[in-house]
């Protein structure tokens, strides 16, 4: 090697080093960054090493925790941990916030450690039977036992001739069968919609309209008419009331004027607060109808309708009734099938999670969420929608074909659409609504 290369080389190995000092001097010099990151969410669940949380968001997470102190479903926790939010993370450290500071629990709020203790007993099967209230067809043990649904609610072909006794033989044989009690419901709204009442053998004339009921006696005669109709599903082994129609309606054109009120919205919500509160006496179970509103939109059961009203609108003018029925105690709030524009342009209401945040969030209902009818016409179209309708909010489904619901909610278990975890977290409130409503309690196995 000549003089200049070892002198070339000698430079080259003095630069070198020189960069490799100084990075290590840089990297000692720099702060130590701290990969650790928090979490504050509600807890849905929880076992020896696990607990299943939702966030802000809807978004449902399960951590592995290294031991389980003092934690109760619906605690608010702070959870400390690293790396990505994936299923199976280790929470290095939590914390619970105590629970004056927070209103998270909700309206079942005393039943939740109950329903947790049920939840952890039932099988997959079980479980998704639980999203599903089916329309009634005669079913047996066997039926039962393979599609263990929530509940089922009748139409007025179901009620045609048949006497009381027969009708309450029918509602006690089938929570005789179930393993876990049944929902057994109906729309008995008074006026167009009387499943029950068009029979008089079960009632000498239907139920009055709420407009009828109005004009002829004001609230008083309203808050009178649903003790009447919560006596009478009781005698029959009924438990939930689809109604009361709470949409904002004054124009007699409209599709939904004639099942309103037919009132302003002032007197709609007194409307939706006299009728939740004459509801609550009893053991039935009333829902707000058609959230958010279904102002002057087409029939969704032959159709697509779309709202083009913007949103001050409808806040305004539809919103406010759902609000007072929520407030006065409200257990369940059915959710329609049109598409609004102003809050959710691409998706039915039924199927949008900004729908149900609105309600969930913005109107704090923690009561059980509903869909209106998933073989509605207007949901035609739409692939996938009772996964569609979990994963937007809804915790119960109403279904005309539950065989195959249910066997397309286990299919997107199985291929990943929806976590076991997100499944449970509707199941863990319709069990608390049961206990909520004496169901569990009277008929546990």
């Amino acid at each position: 090697m000549n003089k200049e290369s070892k002198l070339f080389l000698l430079l080259f190995i003095g630069l070198l080093s020189s960069v490799l000092i100084g990075s290590v001097i840089l990297r000692n010099m720099s702060p130590k960054l701290n990969t650790q990151k928090e979490l504050t969410a509600t807890v849905m669940a929880f076992s020896e090493n696990t607990v299943t949380v939702k966030d802000e968001n809807d978004m449902v997470y399960t951590f592995g925790i290294l031991k389980k102190e003092a934690i109760e479903v619906g605690n608010t926790i702070k959870l400390i941990y690293e790396g990505n939010l994936i299923d199976g993370i280790i929470a290095t450290s939590y914390e619970v916030i105590p629970m004056e500071n927070t209103s998270t629990t909700g309206l079942f709020k005393d039943y939740y450690k109950l329903a947790q203790e049920k939840l952890d007993t039932l099988s997959l099967d079980q479980k998704i039977g639980q999203l599903l209230l089916a329309r009634y067809e005669d079913v047996d043990s066997a039926t039962l036992k393979k599609y263990p649904v929530s509940g089922f609610i009748f139409y007025q072909k179901d009620f045609t001739d048949k006497t009381k006794e027969e009708v309450l033989k029918r509602s006690n044989d089938l929570q005789k069968i179930s393993s876990i009690p049944l929902l057994l419901g109906v729309d008995e709204e008074g006026g167009e919609v009387v499943r029950i009442s068009s029979n008089p053998l079960l009632r000498k004339t239907p139920f009055k309209s709420s407009q009828e009921l109005y004009q002829e006696g004001g609230f008083q005669l309203i808050q009178q008419d649903t003790i009447e109709k919560n006596k009478l599903l009781k005698e029959l082994g009924l438990n939930l009331n689809l109604a009361p129609v709470v949409d904002v309606s004054t124009d007699p054109s409209d599709y939904i004027y004639k099942r309103t009120i037919g009132l302003d919205t002032k007197d709609t919500e007194t409307y939706a607060e006299t009728v939740i509160k004459a509801s609550k006496i009893s053991s039935v179970s009333y829902t707000l109808k058609h959230f958010p509103g279904y102002g002057s939109n087409l029939d969704t059961h032959e159709g697509s309708s779309t709202d083009e009203r913007d949103y001050e609108e409808i806040m305004a003018r539809d919103i406010p009734p759902f609000k007072t029925g929520i407030e006065s105690g409200a257990e369940a709030v059915l959710v329609s099938h049109n598409i609004v524009k102003s809050i959710d342009e691409e998706n039915p209401a039924s199927l949008s999670k900004k729908v149900h945040e609105l309600l969930q969030d913005e109107l704090d209902f923690t009561g059980v969420t509903i869909t209106d009818d998933l073989a509605m016409s207007a949901l035609d179209e739409i692939e996938d929608k009772e996964i569609k309708a979990l994963l937007a909010g809804n915790d119960l489904l109403i279904t005309s074909n539950y065989k195959q619901s249910f066997a397309n909610i286990k299919g997107a278990i199985d291929n990943k659409e929806i976590t076991t975890a997100q499944i449970d977290n509707h199941v863990l409130k319709i069990l608390a609504w049961k206990y909520y409503k004496g169901l569990l309690l009277i008929n546990q196995k």
